[in-house]
């Protein structure tokens, strides 16, 4: 049956399929899909007044060791020499794992279950695709299914998972023991709506892995045939229900591929410890490989080429990434609403809010702003910076008096402030005259930079050009070995902070079809005293 067919039959059998449930599952599983998750607190590890205190702790980048806190990395360019590795190879490199090198398997399926969760949110937020169906199947494979689950669920997603040949063992009850903690609804068979799209957004093949080889007994025949009859991603429109397969598509040979070429093709395939040779023959959009445990005895033994997962990535995309059309791209942003009567009276106190709420997402370099000036040709210019200090007379930011921003607000002392907080759909604006701080505080905080960066910012001379790369590499050195005895290093004249007094703020919050939240604070003299006074703006 195509899949339009299916959809004529679908209303008639939807309501059907409902009144058929169990009252605990038909509860559970409405529940899941209709109930939005609400997002959890947020408690400050770090407030602002800790990182922003006058000439006490600040935010500095260690010089080697990368800050962040993504769950997947960009793209790799090594496609062309990643290592995929046979069904036999597969299974050696888990037992030495799990043998001399000292792994259990339980700690394997969590960190390929965490791997699989942290790609499905790079790609599919839960503010566009919230539902999702768990298939999973009685082994490994299927277990790595129930951890992503767990972690998904955390991750905001409304989860429900069929789990129809479920393994006695103590790691697999554990682990239907923590869904249903979460109530979590467990779905049969027979429980499964007629059709997947109108009740979820994603579907997890997790029934089958590297080591199945056979033909697929049921129920998982039936399963793995009606995500080949619902799903081809060739010719899905955009925002259909998407599958993502764990390791090897279910059903696929795990070194020829989709040999008949009927079977599943998903939309994601999460490769594991590294792609199996069967996943050459994947040509869905997004690829990634997650399992980050390949000790380099493993990587040397079987002369594996893997890519590097950068920071705290659990996931890196490999293959290419997926060709878009720039103007379909879009998010509809879901988040509290901003009221007047909410907000603080006063916008640096609502900064403060806004900001500590950002620290406390872990959000990557929460004092990042974008930077705008222009000069006398009245031709702007924009670059981020790190915002350093924050008190009632400004915001603090450090720089080469000598680079281009510094030889615009020379010329023009007035400057727009923009801090952009994505994971909470938030922007605050901030426009304003700016100037020079003291030296005594220019020269407080560059002593309290780390000596590489202190050292830094005396070889650059920011903006200019220079004979290439080497040339400021060279200088560092030669600083480096004149200072070498741990001598103070001297503040350069050339060096110093500014600091921009709002006369605006806007804080700005994204909702639904783009009737975004905009608050607007502008300075105000009200009966001799200077107030500021709150107005909302159209989106």
């Amino acid at each position: 049956m195509t899949r339009r067919a299916i959809s004529t039959t679908i209303i008639p059998q939807t309501m059907t399929w409902l009144l058929s449930l169990t009252p605990i599952s038909s509860s559970l599983f409405l529940s899941s899909i209709c109930t939005p998750r609400p997002h959890p607190t947020l408690k400050p590890s770090l407030s602002l007044h800790s990182i922003f205190a006058p000439h006490k702790a600040t935010l500095n980048h260690h010089p080697t060791i990368s800050t962040t806190r993504r769950f997947c990395s960009g793209t790799t360019s090594m496609e062309s020499t990643i290592s995929y590795i046979s069904q036999r190879e597969a299974a050696e490199i888990d037992e030495g794992l799990m043998g001399p090198l000292g792994f259990s398997v339980d700690q394997l399926m969590e960190l390929a279950g965490l791997s699989v969760a942290t790609a499905i949110f790079e790609v599919y937020k839960p503010s566009t695709h919230s539902r999702v169906l768990a298939i999973c199947g009685p082994g490994n494979n299927g277990g790595d299914g129930l951890v992503a689950a767990r972690h998904l669920y955390h991750f905001g997603y409304n989860l429900s998972v069929c789990y129809p040949k479920r393994s006695p063992k103590p790691l697999y009850s554990g682990l239907v023991t923590q869904l249903e903690s979460l109530r979590i609804p467990f779905l049969s068979v027979d429980d499964l709506p007629p059709d997947f799209s109108n009740y979820f957004d994603i579907v997890i093949d997790a029934m089958f892995g590297f080591s199945f080889h056979g033909t697929p007994r049921p129920p998982f025949d039936i399963l793995i045939q009606r995500l080949v009859v619902l799903h081809n991603h060739d010719h899905a429109p955009e925002n259909t229900l998407v599958i993502v397969s764990v390791d090897i598509p279910s059903g696929w040979h795990v070194e020829e591929g989709d040999i008949s070429g009927e079977g599943i093709k998903p939309d994601m395939l999460v490769s594991l410890t590294a792609p199996k040779l069967g996943s050459k023959k994947f040509s869905g959009p997004h690829h990634f490989l997650g399992g980050r445990f390949v000790p380099p005895a493993v990587a040397d033994k079987y002369r594996l080429s893997l890519p590097p997962y950068p920071g705290t990535s659990m996931c890196v995309r490999i293959g290419k990434p997926p060709q878009v059309d720039i103007s379909a791209l879009r998010e509809n942003y879901i988040s509290p609403a901003l009221l007047e009567e909410q907000v603080q009276a006063d916008p640096f106190d609502q900064f403060r809010k806004w900001f500590d709420d950002a620290v406390a997402a872990g959000l990557r370099e929460p004092n990042a702003m974008a930077l705008s000036t222009t000069g006398k040709d009245g031709k702007p210019s924009s670059r981020m910076v790190l915002l350093k200090g924050i008190d009632k007379d400004g915001f603090v930011w450090y720089t080469n008096y000598e680079s281009k921003k510094a030889s615009q607000l020379s010329e023009n002392p007035r400057a727009s402030l923009l801090f952009y907080w994505n994971d909470l759909n938030r922007q605050v604006r901030l426009e304003g005259p700016v100037a020079k701080v003291s030296e005594k505080e220019s020269e407080h905080y560059f002593h309290s930079r780390p000596r590489g960066s202190q050292l830094g910012a005396i070889v650059s001379n920011q903006s200019s050009v220079v004979p290439g790369r080497e040339y400021l590499r060279n200088k560092y050195q030669e600083l480096e070995e004149k200072f070498s005895d741990g001598s103070l290093i001297p503040k350069p004249k050339y060096w110093g902070g500014y600091r921009l007094k709002p006369e605006l703020f806007e804080f700005w919050q994204g909702q639904t079809s783009r009737l975004h939240d905009r608050l607007q604070y502008t300075g105000v003299e009200i009966d001799g005293r200077q107030t500021w006074r709150i107005v909302r703006l159209a989106s």
